[in-house]
């Protein structure tokens, strides 16, 4: 990453985009390795925030700034230049602060200050520019390796539809421990949605809201939430959350009553797990270790497994995804869900039941992985429940649920989801 003022959090964003786009570095890794760490927590959130609207507008600043460039800069000064082009054209900042402020701090690093002046004469014309042109520029596309997928499951329609919703970003939901969405709605100026969630803006100060201190809630996608609410456990039942953290689905379950155990192979992200369970007021056995090789002193109630997989269904939040992978290792992630699957039945009682989810927009994270699983356990029964939260339009076969982002394109959409219900005979 580049040299930059630790108090500057322009610098910051652009060096977290040029770690992404030239690195294939993710976000997550990169603020895990304290990237932003030397800025304050205001200038932290602002820095996450012009890099996350950046890679979500990368197509259209490039658009922008291709007449005004001859050739392509180094990795770091494009950044810049990227990071200033959205800010004045798609946020609205005044063109004089954001110019004056990319200028200087490529002038304070000894590999970038050559191009000052670079910068100066491209910025300025964008400044110019008529921020209204912006909206009519075309939507980010996918890469091609997510592209040519989704288009060949859910058509050209419903993939632009997707690609418009990632542009659009996401908004903040958050889980009910007591289940009631219309107060916890009501105390935070949100929304109920009909599946139990609330939704707020984008943007809220999330340890500023009414409950937060008193673990009221909890910060869940609203795709998210809805495994859990598959399973439908109740108090006593004996549940397994397999690969757990970051932990929503751990706390509704625990929330329930159920005596929940929590595995995950990533003691580090079980920690965050077990401060939740802490601030909410909640218990659960947590267990580091490798879900293929877990098993429980007795066969189990229930079992959730949210398996590893691409997690392209997140990219309106992670819009530094389709930058970093390259849709290398996918068959690789398909054999370990497949594995997950198998040994998880192993650990239910008969009649237990199981809900796998991802969250992915592939088939063959999804679907397919259920077909082959029937075809390997022919017994297997659905357990999907016949709840009026489900709308028609979600319903993928007797047993499963496919969200996609562009569901809900009137409240602010969705993450893409697979989840499907099943349970052992007897």
């Amino acid at each position: 990453m580049a040299r930059n003022d630790p108090s500057d959090p322009r610098g910051a964003a652009a060096a977290l985009v040029a770690a992404v786009t030239g690195e294939g570095r993710l976000l997550s890794d990169l603020l895990a390795e304290g990237a932003l760490d030397a800025l304050p927590p205001s200038g932290r959130a602002r820095a996450q925030r012009l890099a996350l609207d950046t890679l979500r507008q990368l197509s259209r600043a490039d658009r922008v700034l291709k007449p005004f460039l001859r050739r392509a800069p180094p990795a770091p000064v494009l950044a810049v230049l990227r990071v200033a082009t959205v800010e004045m054209l798609a946020l609205g900042a005044p063109g004089h602060g954001v110019v004056g402020a990319a200028v200087a701090g490529l002038g304070r690093d000894p590999q970038t200050e050559g191009f000052t002046g670079l910068a100066n004469a491209v910025l300025r014309k964008v400044a110019a520019l008529d921020p209204g042109a912006w909206a009519a520029l075309p939507v980010t596309e996918l890469p091609s390796w997510l592209r040519g997928r989704l288009m060949s499951a859910w058509g050209k329609r419903a993939t632009q539809a997707m690609e418009a919703a990632h542009l659009a970003g996401a908004p903040l939901d958050l889980t009910p421990k007591d289940g009631d969405a219309a107060a916890l709605a009501a105390a935070v100026g949100g929304t109920a949605l009909p599946t139990g969630s609330v939704r707020l803006a984008a943007g809220a100060q999330v340890s500023e809201l009414p409950g937060y201190a008193a673990g009221d809630w909890w910060v869940q996608d609203a795709a998210a939430a809805i495994p859990a609410r598959l399973l439908a456990a109740r108090a006593g039942e004996t549940v397994a959350d397999l690969c757990a953290a970051p932990g929503g689905k751990t706390l509704q379950l625990a929330a329930a009553g159920a005596r929940v155990t929590a595995v995950d192979l990533s003691a580090a992200r079980l920690a965050r797990l077990e401060e939740n369970l802490a601030r909410c007021g909640l218990t659960a056995q947590v267990v580091a270790a490798d879900a293929r090789d877990w098993r429980p002193g007795a066969p189990l109630d229930a079992v959730l497994l949210d398996a590893p997989c691409s997690a392209t269904g997140t990219i309106r939040r992670h819009p530094d995804l389709p930058h970093a992978r390259t849709g290398e290792g996918l068959r690789d992630l398909f054999a370990l869900q497949a594995a997950m699957l198998d040994h998880a039945l192993t650990l239910l009682r008969p009649g237990g039941r199981l809900v796998y989810c991802t969250c992915s927009l592939l088939p063959e994270e999804g679907e397919a992985q259920i077909a082959a699983l029937r075809d390997r356990h022919p017994g297997l029964e659905s357990a999907l429940p016949d709840a009026g939260w489900i709308e028609e339009g979600w319903r993928s076969g007797p047993d499963a649920l496919r969200l996609r982002p562009d569901f809900w394109p009137d409240q602010g959409g969705m993450d893409g989801f697979f989840a499907a219900a099943l349970r052992l005979p007897g």
